[in-house]
């Protein structure tokens, strides 16, 4: 499945590592219908795959993502009846919930604009890293729309606090690179030109890793915040346990009593 092309963002995969990006430059890449839609498909179907173990959301051109492209998205829902508009938000959430349940890390590489949905997909990630040049926005109010677009409300104030996330969410600023550090939206800043490569070997040390147990971490990450001290306990309990059957379990003990560097396969 190497060979696979999207038709409306880049994709490259080498060495169990996804880099997709979108692909309009020229415009601070922005969303289409199209590449929502191509996405949130892509997402949904690697749970299914063995073949991508990390993904890394990346910039393209010096720009993350500029959010829905004004004329090609904005301008049409203007004429979209509530059916109409009810389908297209629920497909851009559908987007974010294929990012969050598709079973892979996912490090987002932010460069440049990083606004809108573009603010979405870096939030929903599992890591950020940014250069100093990243201007983030969550910049629906701008717009006259409600700061609860996508999962906003319920992911934000998880990362950064409610008070900052009701900050960003009301007003629609611009939080800068520094500020989004240390206000833990991005995990560390990175120069422009370390950024592909400081992701790649973000992406590679979790691509050698126990890949199932990642897994179990992710969904773990997602699944708790819905549940009391107890329950995510006993569901860590559950977890580790199935971890505990894995061959990788095995090699890591087997390589540490030959102190060795284990050699993780997924299984």
């Amino acid at each position: 499945m190497t060979s696979e092309t999207p038709q409306h963002f880049r994709l490259n995969l080498a060495d169990g590592i996804a880099e997709v990006s979108l692909d309009r430059p020229e415009r601070k890449n922005p969303l289409t219908f199209e590449s929502y839609a191509e996405l949130r498909d892509w997402f949904r179907a690697l749970v299914y795959r063995d073949d991508v173990k990390v993904v890394i959301f990346g910039s393209n051109g010096g720009n993350f993502c500029s959010g829905g492209d004004v004329f090609e998205i904005i301008g049409p829902l203007l004429d979209k009846d509530m059916k109409g508009l009810l389908e297209f938000t629920r497909m851009t959430g559908d987007l974010i919930k294929a990012i969050i349940g598709c079973g892979k890390p996912v490090i987002a590489a932010v460069d440049g604009i990083c606004v809108g949905a573009g603010a979405i997909i870096a939030m929903s990630s599992d890591l950020r890293i940014a250069t100093p040049e990243a201007k983030t926005a969550f910049l629906f109010n701008r717009v006259g729309l409600a700061g609860c677009d996508m999962g906003a409300c319920a992911i934000l104030p998880r990362i950064i606090g409610q008070g900052r996330a009701a900050d960003l969410l009301y007003t629609g600023r611009t939080m800068g690179a520094e500020e989004g550090e240390r206000w833990g939206f991005y995990n560390r800043l990175v120069g422009a030109d370390d950024l592909e490569a400081e992701a790649r070997k973000l992406a590679q040390r979790l691509a050698d890793g126990p890949t199932f147990a990642n897994m179990m971490t992710k969904t773990m990450l997602a699944q708790e915040w819905n549940m009391g001290i107890e329950q995510a306990i006993e569901a860590e309990a559950q977890a580790q346990a199935i971890c505990m059957q894995t061959e990788d379990f095995r090699r890591a003990y087997e390589a540490f009593a030959a102190k060795q560097k284990p050699v993780f396969e997924g299984n």
